[in-house]
């Protein structure tokens, strides 16, 4: 039987991942995954641009909203949010509604970094859509990889960045699911398309330097798409929103 084995989000784009025993699955994904993106110049800032951007922690918490960041120097910097007027942002060819965010994140996330940033939170209204909202990766896949490419040597899932882990799959079982629907605990996803990846694949996870040709390995043995993708792992879109935790069972439909 599939099932989950890791489920992994984070409030704020390219910050470390956290890793719950259960989410809820709505239109938009998880609620407050990615909700805050990082802005330098009018465009997304993240792990591609500066790897280190995993070393801070993010935690968000409701009524009221309040966001706190931890540093690796141990500076906790953390407030109520506020918020700024209505503004349209376009990421990765979506445009969708935002609003900057009012506070001293920015300001340690610049200092952070090296570079002046905007820290914007994503409306997510009704139509609009900032992000793919379900990513999916089996265990098997990353271990064919690793013996595909490693010698063997294990593989840090995370590298991937992957909402949800299955185990127990073959070697990139996902793949076949392109165009069907998928139950995942409670909820039913629609398997889109292949995930195309990027420089953020060769991080460490933990350190976000460059540690493993993760891009290279993949395209020895996969092969590249319209001569210019190289996939692992796969999209998904919310067809019937409900909860997903950890050791639930990962279902084709069909």
């Amino acid at each position: 039987m599939l099932t989950v084995s890791k489920l992994s989000t984070t409030p704020v784009r390219g910050l470390a991942l956290q890793h719950p025993g259960r989410i809820e699955l709505e239109e938009h994904g998880v609620v407050d995954d990615r909700r805050y993106t990082l802005l330098a110049d009018g465009r997304i800032f993240d792990g591609t641009k500066f790897g280190p951007l995993v070393r801070v922690s993010a935690r968000l918490e409701h009524d009221p909203e309040r966001l706190t960041l931890t540093f690796p120097s141990g500076e906790v910097v953390t407030g109520e949010v506020a918020l700024g007027e209505p503004i349209h942002s376009v990421i990765y060819d979506r445009r969708f509604t935002a609003r900057g965010v009012i506070g001293p994140w920015a300001d340690a996330l610049s200092a952070h970094a090296g570079r002046p940033l905007q820290l914007i939170r994503s409306e997510r209204l009704p139509g609009e859509r900032d992000r793919n909202p379900v990513s999916i990766v089996s265990e098997a896949s990353v271990e064919e990889l690793a013996r595909q490419g490693n010698e063997g040597r294990p593989l840090d899932a995370r590298r991937f960045r992957m909402l949800i882990q299955v185990a127990a799959a073959r070697p990139h079982q996902e793949d076949e699911w392109i165009g069907s629907e998928v139950r995942i605990g409670h909820a039913v996803v629609r398997v889109t398309r292949p995930d195309s990846r990027c420089v953020i694949t060769t991080q460490d996870p933990d350190t976000g330097r460059r540690d493993f040709p993760t891009l290279h390995a993949i395209k020895a043995y996969r092969g590249m798409r319209e001569g210019r993708r190289i996939d692992f792992g796969v999209y998904a879109d919310v067809v019937t929103p409900g909860s997903v935790a950890v050791g639930d069972e990962v279902a084709p439909i069909g």
